[in-house]
Order: structure tokens, then C-alpha cells, then sequence
């Protein structure tokens, strides 16, 4: 039977098992989406600006375990789509992005909106394609979801010109195709058997690759089997469970000067599925030149790029994890089980929150506190770029898998799309947004698109009136000469209310929790603006220490 190109590219969707597509609608890509009417099984979720949309997809895919699907029209549109392809790059997100092109002959023209999307965005992409034929829609749309997902997984983008999605093709038998898990080496196991067993003082840092795998529980056991301490890498806090006695912290910006210190007096490192980015090594330096490194990732590119690895391992983070089980045996040692006591007690010192409450303001360690004590275990966090960030990363003790969502790109305005992404795919769960009022106002928006879709997320906006993040470098760097990092707000919880949602505007850390119960039981989405001290810009600031906060 003859099909549209439009049509193909539905009918590869539902083979492929795709249930939302997150996107700005577009002239470009009409076709599709009108084949989208004749199959209510897929639903077409509208969003406010590409940028939202991609994050939305971005954070589903996350949730979900599935390809995250987006779309986007040609020139302004795709390049607003880009943010959450970068996202999705950087942190290894299975993503097909769905981009309308202009005419095929109309190219090169500088035709209405026209952007050679090929070479613009293959440097964000594990792979680009222009489909200039209809029939083979099925063969490179397939395609392109076997290597989002396979490998190390990310962003694919497909270019649809609108003329091609309007040919008439005829059948096709195509379908979706999945490769097994890469595994280890026997011998590379053996020898990383051996290395860990003769270690004084080694330790584990657990990257995006032990979720993507699912390995936690194998995880656990090696830890508790061979007495090391784990450390999850920036903004991949699920990999391990923080309450476990084997947990001793994350890194990323801020990262506690003990866990730094103890990495570096370490003889060996197990890294498992992460890149060594330039915030998890503290720029670079995390490592010294002594340390043995073993390095687990699926993906041989990312072997070498930062550290040279002693022994180096292509495998997929769950199948090394379950040989090296195979092959350990328990290992008792004092000083092993001595080191991993201390720094471990060095962590709960350092994570556990303060009871500090103001009636002035919301008094962010209070916050916190009570926060932890009221939301559910499996409650999904999402989270914006932004110096409010230090007190979840410092304070939230994230003891499940799949309950943390957030941007290794730091991404501002990531939050509030990325919970409702995650909303989509996890109804059951209580899903919460923390932004600052700057990350926030990128895409405020999208609590329209919640409201719509009736997508009870909860939103807390954390209001200091600054780009705090900037703010701090410019008082470490150029004390007393600020520039640009002011800023005005409306009042979120009144916006919020205009949207049709839940808005409440906390003043003082004795209404937080009211009005964090109100918004759990809203039934809507839900807004908490807390007003806190612009002085107090990082969680552990003294509170003595006053910043700069007026424009000189």
C-alpha cells in the first residue's frame, strides 16, 4: 500500500515503541503530523518554545529507558532544539530528533529559513542524516534509533525536507534491530581482579554508565565484598545509594576538599562508565600521576581521552561487574575497612543537614531539612543550573536508582520541562522541579504545557533575585564590581496561578513545609516560590560572610 513519507516516519515510531514525541509544531513537517492523527497510540505533546521540548524529551528518555523523541521545524526552530541535543550529548541520553528541512529544490537558496543541518549539528550528534527519498525513511529512521541507544548512547539528529514527506512510497519491511551488550575481556578481568585485590587504598567512582546499565546491585556487592569506598561522578548521584556505608560523596563543582584529597592519596582507581569530565576531575586535577586506573566504559573513545588507563576495558558497565563478581573473593583488611570507615564518616558529617530557620527569609539548610523529611523516597528530583544546586548535591541523599534527573551540561531552564518530561513517563511517582529564578524564567513557559496536559509536577523556584552562579565568580575574581548579574522577578506563585496551576510564595522557613503539603495534594501542577537570602550564595557560605549585592 502506497504511504507518504510522513506516514513511514509514524509507522517507524510505533515499531520502534515510541509512545510521546515533544515538539513546537511546524509547516515543515506537516506531513507527520498529520499521520499522527490516524494513530492515537502516539501522542504528540506540544510544547512552548524547542528548547522545552528537547529538554522534555531529554529527561523522558531518562526516565523512560527509551529513545526520547523530538521535533522541530526548520532554521529558529531546530536551532532552539539544539540545547537539548547538546543535553543529550553530553550526557549520553538516547535522543532522535526529528528536524523539517526546506525543499530539496530549494536548497541552497537561502531559501525561507534554511540551515544546512548536517554539517551545523554534527559535532552535537553521534550521527546526522538529510532523507531525500521517501522510501528510505524506514532503513535511516531505524537507523538512526539503533545508534542513539546503542554503544554509548545520544543524540541523533534526522533532517525530513517537507516536499520528501509528502511522496508517495510503497511497502517496506524494515523493522527495529538491537545488538547484545558488549563484554569484557576474560583476561582484562582477571587482571583487574588482581589489581583490586593487592590495592592499599583504592576507590570506585561510579559514572552515567552504571545507571545506564542498571549495575547498582552489582555494584554494591563488589563494594562491600572488596571494602571500597564509592564516589559517584558530577550530577550521577543514583549510581550508588548515598545512605550505603560504602558511599563517600559525588564530585563536581564544590566537591568536599576531603574526598579530593583522599582521591588523590589513592594507588587505584576503578572508574566505571564515566568520561572524567572537567567538572567531576576538578579541572583536570583529580588524579595524580601515581595512580593506577582501571577504566570500564562501553564506548573505546572515551578511554584515554583524560587519564591514560592502567588497564583499560571496553565493556558494558553491567557485564564487567557481573565477571568481576565471578572472580573476588571477600577481602578483610583493617586498613581498608579503617579508610572506608573514615571517609565515610567524613561524608555523613558533611551531607547531613542543619535545622537553621529564619523568620527573615527561607533559610536554604533548613530548607533542606525539611524537604528530606517530607518527600517520598522515590520521589524524582530535577534540577536547573545554579548555585541553589549546592545544597541538593550537598544535603539530598538519593538512595534509589531512576530518582535523579539532571544536566551534566549545566543547561539553565533544564528543571521544570525535564520533570515534566519525567512526569510523562513515571504518572505514578512524585516528580519535583528546583530551579533558580534566573534558570527558571528561560522556560517558565512550559508550566503552561503542564497545566494543559494536566501534569501535576511540582515546581520550587529558588528566588534570590541574582544569577547567583555568575555573582559568586565575580566576587572571587573582581570583588565589589558587579555587572549584569542583577535581576527583577514576578511574583512565580501569582504567574503560576495565572497559568491555571498551584502558586504559593514562602517567605520564612515555618511555611514551607504547609505549603509544600498544599502542592503534593494540589492534583496539579504546583509552583513553591521561597524567597532566600541573596548574601548566602552556596550551601556552607558562613553566614557572616556577606556578598556584594548592589551595583556599585
Amino acid at each position: 500500500m502506497k504511504r507518504t513519507g510522513g506516514q513511514r516516519v509514524v509507522e517507524v515510531l510505533r515499531k520502534e515503541g515510541v509512545r510521546k514525541v515533544f515538539g513546537v509544531p511546524g509547516e515543515s513537517y506537516l506531513a507527520v503530523m498529520d499521520a499522527f492523527y490516524d494513530h492515537s497510540d502516539i501522542e504528540y505533546i506540544s510544547a512552548r518554545q524547542e528548547g522545552g521540548a528537547s529538554f522534555m524529551a531529554e529527561a523522558y528518555a531518562k526516565a523512560s529507558g527509551d529513545v526520547g523523541v523530538c521535533m522541530a521545524t526548520r532554521g529558529p526552530g531546530a536551532t532552539n532544539l539544539s540545547i537539548g541535543i547538546h543535553t543529550a550529548q553530553q550526557d549520553s541520553t538516547p535522543l532522535v530528533a526529528l528536524i523539517g528541512q526546506v525543499e530539496r529544490s530549494f536548497k541552497n537558496r537561502e531559501a525561507f529559513q534554511e540551515v544546512d543541518f548536517v554539517p551545523f549539528f554534527s559535532h552535537l550528534c553521534k550521527w546526522t542524516v538529510e532523507i531525500d527519498q521517501a522510501d528510505r525513511v524506514p532503513e535511516l529512521l531505524h537507523r538512526a534509533f539503533h545508534i542513539a541507544r546503542s554503544g554509548r548512547p545520544g543524540p541523533v539528529l534526522v533532517s525530513l525536507p517537507e516536499d520528501m514527506l509528502e511522496d508517495l512510497t510503497g511497502d517496506v519491511t524494515h523493522t527495529p534491530y538491537h545488538v547484545n551488550s558488549i563484554q569484557p575481556n576474560t583476561e582484562s578481568v582477571k587482571q583487574a581482579v588482581s589489581e583490586l585485590s593487592k590495592a592499599e587504598k583504592p576507590i570506585i567512582i561510579a559514572g552515567g554508565g552504571v545507571d545506564l546499565a542498571k549495575a547498582q546491585p552489582e555494584l554494591i556487592q563488589i563494594a562491600e565484598t572488596l571494602q571500597i569506598p564509592v564516589v559517584t561522578a558530577f550530577r550521577r548521584f543514583t549510581a550508588f545509594p548515598n545512605s550505603h556505608p560504602n558511599y563517600v560523596g559525588s564530585l563536581g563543582m564544590g566537591a568536599p576538599a576531603y574526598l579530593l584529597d583522599y582521591i588523590k592519596e589513592c594507588d587505584l582507581i576503578l572508574a566505571l562508565g564515566t568520561r572524567f569530565t572537567q567538572l567531576a576531575t576538578n579541572n583536570y586535577t583529580l588524579l595524580n600521576e601515581n595512580t593506577r586506573l582501571i577504566h570500564v566504559d562501553i564506548s573505546p573513545d572515551v578511554l584515554g581521552k583524560v587519564y591514560t588507563p592502567t588497564l583499560p576495558i571496553v565493556s558494558d558497565v553491567k557485564e564487567f561487574t557481573k565477571e568481576l563478581l565471578k572472580n573476588i573473593e571477600p577481602i578483610k583488611n583493617q586498613q581498608r575497612s579503617y579508610n572506608l570507615n573514615e571517609i565515610n564518616k567524613k561524608y555523613n558529617t558533611y551531607s547531613t543537614t542543619k535545622e537553621d530557620y529564619s523568620e527573615d527569609y527561607v533559610d536554604m539548610d533548613g530548607m533542606m531539612h525539611d524537604l528530606i523529611q517530607r518527600l517520598p523516597k522515590d520521589s524524582i528530583i530535577t534540577n536547573d543550573a545554579g548555585n541553589f544546586f549546592t545544597w541538593l548535591s550537598r544535603y539530598y541523599r538519593f538512595d534509589q536508582a531512576d530518582t535523579y534527573i539532571g544536566p551534566t551540561s549545566g543547561a539553565m531552564g533544564y528543571g521544570l520541562p525535564a520533570a515534566i518530561g519525567a512526569k510523562f513517563a513515571k504518572s505514578e511517582r512524585v516528580v519535583v522541579s528546583f530551579s533558580g529564578d534566573g534558570g527558571y524564567m528561560m522556560t517558565m513557559q512550559e508550566f503552561e504545557t503542564a497545566v494543559r496536559y494536566n501534569i501535576p509536577v511540582i515546581a520550587i523556584v529558588v528566588n534570590n533575585s541574582i544569577y547567583g552562579t555568575i555573582r559568586s565568580h565575580q566576587e572571587n575574581k573582581y570583588p565589589g564590581r558587579v555587572v549584569g548579574t542583577e535581576l527583577t522577578s514576578p511574583n512565580f506563585a501569582k504567574v503560576a496561578e495565572n497559568f491555571g496551576g498551584y502558586g504559593e510564595r514562602v517567605e520564612k522557613n515555618a511555611d514551607f513545609i504547609p505549603a509544600l503539603e498544599r502542592a503534593l495534594s494540589a492534583g496539579k501542577p504546583a509552583l513553591i516560590e521561597v524567597l532566600t537570602n541573596p548574601e548566602i550564595l552556596t550551601a556552607g557560605q558562613e553566614k557572616n560572610v556577606k556578598i556584594q549585592t548592589l551595583t556599585q
